[in-house]
């Protein structure tokens, strides 16, 4: 037929190799494909036991028998696809192909006609017959996505040997051989996988509610101790002879020092558990939006910036049993039974320690048990998303 001189009728071409007919065979909906080349493409499908067609997506059960056509064999002439517009800007919105002067906003495309519909010109797709195969998904301006960038058609199946979404037509050459499926199934087993991550993240949610409420209270049970330590300390220094007055300013002043010190890191963690548990109510808001999405494509190529496990941002907090203000009340009643010189000396008994004892212990995440206590005097509060993720 090519050696002739005359140009071929498209139907002379199998739409797979986009070649000349080789050993034609017409499937029971009116197709035809060379032999070799439907045969390879439904052995892609035997898991299932459904097959279809590549073009109008018919779908037979069983598995029809190819017989070789005559060659007087007459093709009938294959559906024309209106001319479509370019694909659009993604930081556009999407307007209907078939609108005459002013265009409507597209609310759907279709992936048999590669093309925009809006709310009036879809109509059709969901009344007539003769697009009941013809698959709807919702307008995303990303239509472009998803089309065979090779062969012009819809991405239908998925190739999990290349982890990519394809074609029927990518199944006969590039993806020949490889381990193809449906993107419904793919999702179905990928969606598995974002309900497990969706779960951690919602329960270290719970986690980090909980654990603010405890940070909270702890924060309210240092300040009523800082308080019962300030008073007990003010009645004790009150007794105490006017040679040591100069004394009792020092331990007032060393109270609210710590106390503030105290509040000011407990500020810094508070923030930062609340900044954490934002970040993970908009990850758990996208999780949500892509599992509830119809368009399997968009749920596909969203799947791996989605799917990984959030990290611990903010380490846990705990209030240290060692850090006690009781010891500051109890210098000071045994201050009053001695004399200045010996004052002086468990003043500066006192102060060392307290320097020295943080008010807070921070627990590692991810299975690091070893204790870090990071220097109070050290401790610089984060203003950067970066100083949060250390």
């Amino acid at each position: 037929m090519a050696e002739s001189g005359f140009p071929l009728p498209p139907e002379a071409y199998c739409p797979l190799c986009v070649d000349t007919l080789r050993d034609p065979v017409t499937i029971p909906c009116g197709d035809t494909y060379c032999l070799e080349c439907i045969k390879i493409y439904w052995d892609q499908f035997d898991h299932m036991g459904v097959y279809s067609c590549p073009q109008c997506r018919a779908t037979f059960t069983p598995r029809p028998v190819l017989r070789r056509n005559l060659p007087d064999v007459n093709y009938e002439p294959r559906r024309q696809h209106p001319e479509l517009t370019p694909f659009p800007d993604l930081n556009r919105e999407s307007f209907c192909d078939f609108c005459v002067g002013r265009r409507s906003k597209a609310v759907k495309s279709c992936l048999m006609c590669l093309a925009y519909y809006c709310e009036t010109h879809v109509k059709p797709h969901y009344e007539s017959s003769t697009f009941k195969r013809h698959k709807l998904v919702d307008e995303t301006g990303h239509l472009d996505r998803k089309i065979c960038p090779q062969h012009e058609k819809g991405l239908e199946l998925f190739c999990r040997s290349d982890q990519m979404c394809i074609c029927v037509l990518c199944t006969v050459r590039e993806h020949r051989s490889h381990n193809i499926t449906s993107a419904e199934e793919e999702r179905v087993e990928k969606q598995k996988v974002l309900v497990v991550t969706q779960s951690e993240v919602q329960h270290i949610i719970q986690e980090r509610m909980k654990e603010l409420q405890e940070l909270k209270h702890n924060v309210d049970v240092l300040k009523s101790a800082a308080q019962r330590a300030q008073a007990e300390s003010d009645k004790t220094f009150h007794e105490m002879l006017q040679a040591v007055e100069r004394w009792k300013a020092e331990i007032h002043q060393m109270i609210m020092a710590n106390m503030q010190a105290a509040m000011s890191q407990a500020e810094g963690y508070v923030d930062r558990l609340e900044q954490e548990i934002l970040e993970l109510q908009r990850r758990d808001a996208e999780l949500r939006q892509i599992l509830e999405t119809e368009d399997n494509i968009h749920f596909l190529q969203n799947f791996p910036t989605l799917c990984v496990p959030p990290e611990a941002m903010v380490p846990k907090v705990l209030i240290n049993p060692q850090f006690s203000f009781g010891e500051m009340s109890k210098t000071a009643t045994e201050m009053k039974e001695h004399l200045d010189d010996i004052c002086k000396k468990e003043l500066s008994k006192i102060s060392k320690t307290v320097s020295e004892t943080p008010v807070y212990i921070l627990l590692p995440r991810n299975g690091d048990k070893r204790l870090k206590v990071p220097s109070r005097v050290d401790f610089q509060e984060p203003k950067t998303r970066t100083d949060f993720l250390r």
